[in-house]
């Protein structure tokens, strides 16, 4: 459970918002994108009920925005037997950075979810590209080792092999810079006429 969760912007000025919402289904969006039941990968469970009870709604009008929200805007996919929900455009405003621990979040919560098809319907639309690879991943794990024929490396291996080459040579160039960043010990100020002058500390 998440202590706070960011609503990018760019969401007051998305089109479907702007034009086809009104201002009740504008509350129960931003409801479903920041309630304390919220996950880190777009997918979690609620119940009909507790939504209810959050919004001060019935269960009925509850129901109705779960539906409208479902069949008229397709923003949102709700399992009644699992009772989960999963908002197929979170990974499209939510994963512009990465990172190891929230790589480590995705991975734990991914296993959570009972309804695999939601994990398929959020990764359609994550972007960042590490990211998805998670939850493609996730549904389709790479081959084992005794799996594999003849000892030949399957091409998830390959291709993990490069996305692990080129990950490092970003960590690389990450670590450099900062520890450069870090060991300087020297203020940059500004003169009015913008010249830079530096003095060690």
């Amino acid at each position: 459970m998440a202590i706070y969760r960011q609503v990018h912007t760019a969401f007051w000025e998305d089109d479907k918002v702007v034009e086809e919402m009104t201002p009740e289904d504008k509350y129960f969006f931003l409801y479903l994108l920041t309630n304390p039941h919220t996950t880190q990968i777009g997918i979690y469970p609620i119940t009909k009920k507790k939504i209810s009870f959050d919004l001060g709604y019935s269960i009925e009008s509850a129901n109705a925005l779960i539906s409208r929200f479902e069949s008229h805007h397709k923003l949102i996919k709700y399992n009644i037997e699992t009772r989960e929900i999963a908002i197929i455009n979170w990974g499209k405003y939510n994963f512009n950075r990465g990172g190891k621990p929230v790589e480590d979040c995705v991975k734990k919560e991914l296993k959570e979810v009972k309804d695999q098809e939601l994990i398929t319907l959020v990764a359609s639309k994550i972007e960042n590209k590490r990211i998805k690879d998670l939850y493609i991943n996730f549904l389709n794990p790479p081959a084992k080792e005794e799996d594999i024929p003849d000892g030949g490396n399957s091409d998830n291996e390959q291709n993990y092999d490069t996305l692990e080459n080129t990950n490092d040579t970003l960590d690389d160039t990450y670590n450099a810079t900062y520890n450069d960043t870090c060991n300087d010990t020297s203020t940059t100020r500004t003169t009015i006429r913008g010249q830079e002058e530096e003095e060690e500390e």
